[in-house]
């Protein structure tokens, strides 16, 4: 029974020696699949077998879209003012403070214009870590001016959207983003400038009644969360049951308000044949 006993000692690590894994070397997905990050990296961030999306941000798509990650970015610096003095639980000008020192951003948008499988493109995308992804003004400032990039330099517009809607602490200020963002892409409509509106996993409230909606082409990634109110206010609104996952990106392009929904894994392919028959 010698082979149930370790006979060299001197090759145990003693407890005090041992290490813990880094945090965030594996991923496990909603249906319990381990995976390693830097395979899921190389898969786009999908995890293989189950096409599950994992949730991105602007630093990822970026890397995904531009070839070799090449870019340059537009209005880096641009963070938000107070004009509404708001407090809740601390002061806003802390709260940006704060989000900004933790998540590496200074606002829920990023904008950028480089080559795409060598085709010019302006994108502009949100994050979900930066308070939600909520839509204020330097969100509505920063879409506008990429807009405005993409109109003097005739070159594609894509937003790429992820957000739980307004920023309240912004209020009237914030809703206003709705109608310049709109009022910008209605350039781009007029002088026949493609612009690609991708809905990921949130796209909810003012993002939604806006300028996600609005794209020459509106497509999304599978299994993302569309929609303007919360399913317990539209049942309380209209006073009936709704039908099950009715705010899923499917059952979206099933009811005409997506053109088509894209895997991730393709998507930089799918826009470069889009644009290119648009050409």
């Amino acid at each position: 029974m010698s082979w149930f006993k370790r006979k060299d000692k001197g090759i145990l690590t003693p407890t005090e020696n041992k290490k813990e894994a880094p945090d965030g070397l594996w991923f496990k997905s909603p249906e319990g699949k381990i995976i390693h990050t830097r395979e899921l990296k190389a898969n786009a961030y999908v995890v293989p077998d189950e096409d599950y999306h994992v949730r991105i941000g602007s630093a990822e798509y970026f890397e995904i879209l531009f070839d070799n990650n090449k870019f340059t970015e537009l209005d880096a610096n641009m963070s938000s003012a107070d004009p509404l003095k708001f407090v809740d639980s601390k002061p806003y000008p802390d709260r940006i403070k704060a989000t900004q020192k933790k998540v590496g951003l200074n606002d829920a948008v990023r904008s950028a214009h480089g080559k795409m499988n060598g085709l010019d493109i302006t994108v502009a995308c949100m994050d979900f870590a930066f308070i939600g992804g909520s839509m204020g003004s330097v969100v509505g400032e920063k879409i506008a001016r990429a807009i405005d990039y993409s109109l003097q330099n005739n070159i594609p517009f894509m937003m790429i959207s992820k957000s739980g809607g307004a920023r309240m602490m912004e209020a009237g200020l914030s809703l206003m983003q709705m109608a310049k963002t709109s009022a910008k892409l209605a350039l781009l409509s007029e002088k026949g400038i493609p612009y690609i509106s991708l809905l990921t996993d949130p796209t909810t409230g003012g993002v939604t009644a806006s300028y996600a909606m609005l794209g020459d082409f509106n497509i999304s990634e599978p299994g993302a969360l569309i929609g303007f109110a919360g399913p317990r206010i539209i049942r309380e609104t209209i006073g009936k049951d709704l039908p099950k996952g009715f705010q899923s990106a499917e059952f979206v392009l099933d009811h005409g308000f997506l053109d088509f929904i894209v895997d991730r894994r393709n998507l930089k392919s799918r826009l470069t044949t889009l644009l290119t028959m648009l050409q």
